[in-house]
């Protein structure tokens, strides 16, 4: 409802800015390719897609056709072609509706696939692995939390006239997770911030953006320092190592003189609580405990068709009595979605005894899975494959399903995994990549139609809608995590999770259109929202690393007042700045 509030308000905005087109020089927008600073890369091409809302209406289908700016050939449908082309003029305001709606319900597809198969098989791959919580929590994790992010930056990157979204976005949430987010876990519960990871988070994080300032500022970047970019991850990661060992042999020397580790003081528990990650520790012995307190007394063994059935009911009965009416409607919109991923994605639970095998199920994904990821590679590149011009690809990989199916099938039973079921981790980890990545190029698709009808730049649609969208689930877990109470590892992994999509999502981007085009990334000149967009970013994070050790690293409401009232200002800034009122 928000949402949708948001987007009528700068419908009318926009409207009332075209009629002054002609009165107003400093709102137009993309007159020539020297004025395309929202598009962030370099464009040959004179003809801006935005300028078909400056056309009559019967002529913007024709532009739309012509002109190489308009095409769409990373998503599964050709948003400016519906909104111009199929439907009429006078129902603008539908289409704008409708592709809220969309948008909403693929933010829901991001959310359900991330953290209901993307986290949990990678948390299964790495305890296959055998990697410490640190290691795991800063690779593995970091991945599953920031998939969305990250693969939306790539989809955005590919494209010249969609990259802002990318720039947007990743600026946009981070201002939104390190003011919003970490504002309300202060005011939730008020707390003393752990110095040294919070310091070594924070600094990391400064580098980063002081980085990316460099490439925008400069106006290219080259491979080398595209890979001394995602290096720097790399010496995060290891700093994170060598500091989680240092603080554990701390612990340890505290251990062996006494023997009560609750007597331990105070300083060691605080030193580097997050990397201490309490609550994963001790989630399998949590479930186990649940799950066997609801265990029948007497042994029983379901059929088949039982097993198949109850493992597509993503509804807890014991949970649903429990909940509130809200949480029921939601779940009741979920619900579809969530049943279409348990028959595509497989997922692997080390904390449960049976390893979450479901043998008729998992035997349906070896058939659904391979499918899903042929259809759903560069969406939908590969559906109409041939191999040499006269066998389907999508046969041949059906048909493979299907052996390796009635082999899984014919050599298991239900009520043991076989040794090979870790694989079903890899499985999955696959396919919800896939899918992720194939929704986030739907909602960079879609976000830049919306661009070019309301006569927004991409940069305030990825700093508002794309980042909101994305952080949201982050911002409720990281309340919730600090209602439970530990407001410490809500305030790291606020910090520590955004470095990740910011390297990551501007250093693959990079890449990939390196390796696309064959030569260094150009940048176009940055525009005026943009700078005030990494100078807010920056600001904020100043402002953390010197008023927070001041304070003694204790977190209070009041400081968690002023960081949502320096979001509010920052957003109303880039608003004014995007219609024009900040020149």
């Amino acid at each position: 409802m928000c949402l949708s509030v948001y987007l009528s308000l700068l419908l009318l905005v926009s409207c009332h800015q075209q009629q002054q087109v002609t009165s107003d020089p400093h709102v137009l927008r993309n007159q020539s390719a020297n004025t395309t600073a929202a598009t962030m890369f370099h464009n040959n091409n004179n003809d801006e897609c935005d300028s078909v809302m400056k056309l009559n209406a019967t002529d913007r289908c024709a532009f739309v056709k012509n002109t190489p700016d308009c095409s769409m050939e990373d998503g599964f449908i050709n948003y400016l072609y519906e909104a111009f082309c199929l439907l009429p003029p006078n129902l603008t305001p539908l289409t704008i509706t409708l592709c809220i709606i969309w948008l909403l319900f693929l933010f829901v597809i991001l959310g359900l696939t991330a953290s209901k198969f993307f986290c949990p098989n990678l948390s299964a791959i790495s305890t296959c692995l055998h990697l410490t919580h640190n290691v795991a929590g800063v690779t593995f994790l970091a991945l599953g939390n920031g998939a969305p992010d990250i693969f939306s930056a790539i989809a955005a990157f590919s494209h010249p006239h969609t990259a802002g979204l990318a720039v947007g976005a990743l600026f946009g949430a981070g201002i939104f997770v390190t003011t919003v987010v970490a504002g309300s876990v202060a005011l939730v519960k008020p707390f003393a911030v752990a110095s040294r990871p919070f310091l070594r988070d924070v600094s990391f994080y400064m580098v980063a953006v002081f980085w990316t300032f460099l490439m925008l500022y400069r106006g290219t970047t080259t491979l080398s320092e595209t890979f001394g970019y995602l290096a720097l991850y790399v010496v995060y990661v290891v700093t994170v190592i060598i500091s989680a060992y240092i603080y554990n042999r701390q612990k340890h020397s505290v251990n062996s003189d006494v023997r009560n580790i609750a007597q331990i003081p105070a300083e060691f528990h605080s030193s580097d609580s997050s990397d201490d990650d309490v609550p994963c520790l001790n989630s399998g012995a949590i479930q186990q405990e649940y799950e066997s307190e609801y265990r029948p007394l007497l042994p029983y063994s379901e059929s088949t068709s039982q097993i198949l059935l109850s493992s597509l009911n993503p509804v807890d009965n014991r949970k649903w009595r429990r909940k509130s009416w809200s949480w029921r409607v939601l779940k009741v919109v979920k619900t579809p979605v969530e049943v279409l991923l348990l028959l595509c994605i497989p997922v692997v639970d080390p904390d449960k005894e049976d390893k979450n095998w479901r043998r008729p199920l998992n035997c349906f994904h070896l058939i659904s899975s391979p499918l899903v990821c042929v259809f759903a590679f560069q969406s939908g590149k590969y559906g109409d494959h041939m191999i040499q011009e006269q066998f389907p690809l999508w046969l041949l990989t059906l048909l493979l399903g299907f052996f390796l199916s009635a082999i899984v099938f014919c050599t298991t039973t239900n009520d043991r995994p076989p040794k090979y079921h870790p694989l079903f981790a890899l499985l999955g980890f696959i396919v919800s990549a896939v899918l992720i990545s194939a929704a986030a190029s739907e909602v960079v698709s879609l976000l830049h139609m919306l661009g070019v009808v309301l006569s927004l730049s991409n940069t305030v649609l990825g700093l508002t809608l794309l980042a909101w969208g994305n952080s949201i689930g982050d911002c409720f877990s990281d309340i919730t995590i600090a209602r439970q109470g530990y407001p410490r590892m809500a305030i790291s992994a606020c910090f520590g999770g955004i470095i990740f999509n910011m390297l990551f999502g501007v250093g693959l981007g990079c890449l990939v259109q390196m390796l696309t085009t064959k030569s260094d990334v150009q940048f176009e000149e940055a525009g005026l929202l943009t700078w005030i967009l990494a100078g807010a970013l920056g600001l904020s994070l100043v402002l953390s690393f010197i008023f927070v050790p001041l304070s003694r690293f204790h977190l209070g409401r009041a400081y968690g007042i002023f960081l949502i009232i320096f979001y509010c200002i920052f957003l109303l800034i880039a608003l004014l700045t995007e219609f024009g009122t900040i020149h």
